[in-house]
């Protein structure tokens, strides 16, 4: 098996979560290494493994591809004959252009309501939806979702896509802090939990003992 993916902790990074999930459900094998984050040595650890200091990433033989987005893009095209993005023309571009609205945006969601699957925190959450930011956030994610869903679902884009796998960390961050949702919308959330692969990383992250504050 020549391909790697380097991750942080299961239970805190989303950005490992969204290739991680990605190339599970495209039954893409791959090894994984973990570098424990919020470490004097994570650095260091991380440089011996990517240039950016950050993971995750993946390391295909003498090529190393980091950025969650870039790591997708690759193994769509290399691994996964281009399944994990639609088919349709006009729907690929509008997964593409709700994936780039979370990979780049969003930022008061990540710092208010950070990925903790192992935390159920109701009082937190409504504390960080008081804040006019959050709110917005939450409530484009949520109209994002609504959208795309009433196409018919039961994913974003009908079938599983690098969409869903960017999303995924906001679905355990709406269940972390108890985030109120439509029925349509928890119809997806619950679909995306249920997916095998989301349920093998929720299990590795309620097993780790590591804790990181925020």
């Amino acid at each position: 098996m020549s391909l790697t993916l380097v991750i942080g902790n299961k239970n805190y990074s989303s950005w490992s979560l969204r290739p991680w999930l990605a190339m599970k459900q495209a039954g893409i094998a791959f090894n994984e290494s973990t570098v424990l984050l919020a470490r004097p040595e994570t650095k260091e650890k991380i440089l011996r493994y990517s240039p950016s200091g950050r993971v995750p990433c993946l390391i295909d033989g003498q090529l190393t591809v980091f950025d969650s987005l870039a790591v997708c893009e690759y193994v769509n095209e290399q691994h996964a004959d281009g399944t994990l993005w639609p088919r349709d023309v006009a729907m690929r571009a509008q997964a593409r252009s709700v994936v780039s609205e979370m990979h780049s945006g969003f930022a008061a969601l990540r710092t208010h309501m950070p990925m903790d699957i192992r935390s159920r925190d109701a009082d937190r959450g409504q504390t960080a939806l008081r804040r006019e930011d959050v709110a917005a956030d939450v409530a484009r994610i949520q109209a994002v979702w609504t959208e795309y869903l009433s196409q018919g679902g039961p994913m974003l884009f009908g079938s599983f896509s690098i969409a869903d796998a960017f999303y995924a960390p906001v679905v355990t961050r709406f269940a972390t802090y108890d985030v109120k949702l439509s029925p349509l919308l928890s119809a997806y959330s619950d679909c995306v939990l249920s997916l095998p692969a989301m349920q093998q990383w929720i299990a590795a992250a309620k097993a780790e003992t590591e804790t990181i504050e925020s």
